[in-house]
């Protein structure tokens, strides 16, 4: 039912009501008026009711609007979040992945420094005296230290979470293993001088 079939339905209603009233001899309630009068404050008093209706139902639809607004700004502002999230996630895990390739490159050329060492020494047994083969000793106990220092650090690394809010860090064996590399390639390189 549209509003103009509501509005003539109600028009005869309202007609219906007044030809009862002269009918029965008028009501004591009201005084007759003229029927254009009659017309308009019945018309009045609609205009004022729709009007009514009109406004509250534009005021609620405007509530409604704004609700819907503020919810899909919520929900954007959850998705950035989230989005950001991932990102500092994803920034950690690659922070993890190139550790571990570094410390993963510096316990192969720990290992390399090793067999190198022990290589040279087989090689040059009966040219060696005690002191250089002394000096090749601690070599390679440094160039093991760097390839376990480096193999503790891989497995921090390994077991690194993305998703904890900690930042990823393996200052303690990284750094370590590095200048236990130097070393021992340098106490290595020292005994073939003696």
């Amino acid at each position: 039912m549209n509003f103009g079939n509501l509005l003539s339905a109600f028009d005869a209603v309202m007609a219906f009501r007044d030809a009862a009233r002269r009918f029965k001899g008028g009501s004591t309630q009201q005084p007759a008026l003229p029927p254009t009068t009659a017309v308009s404050a019945i018309s009045g008093q609609i205009e004022t009711r729709l009007t009514n209706v009109v406004v509250a139902a534009l005021k609620e639809a405007f509530e409604r609007d704004h609700a819907r607004l503020e919810l899909e700004r919520a929900q954007l502002e959850e998705q950035r979040r989230r989005a950001d999230e991932a990102m500092r996630m994803e920034l950690r895990r690659q922070a993890a992945e190139r550790e571990l390739g570094r410390l993963r490159l510096l316990a192969g050329s720990a290992l390399v420094g090793w067999i190198a060492s022990v290589s040279l020494l087989i090689a040059r047994l009966g040219a060696m005296n005690g002191v250089a083969r002394g000096v090749m000793a601690v070599g390679w106990l440094l160039l093991l230290a760097a390839l376990g220092a480096a193999f503790t650090a891989q497995g921090r690394a390994g077991a690194y979470v993305p998703d904890v809010k900690e930042p990823f860090d393996v200052k303690s064996a990284g750094p370590i293993a590095v200048w236990l590399l130097i070393a021992g390639l340098g106490v290595s390189a020292v005994s073939l001088l003696l």
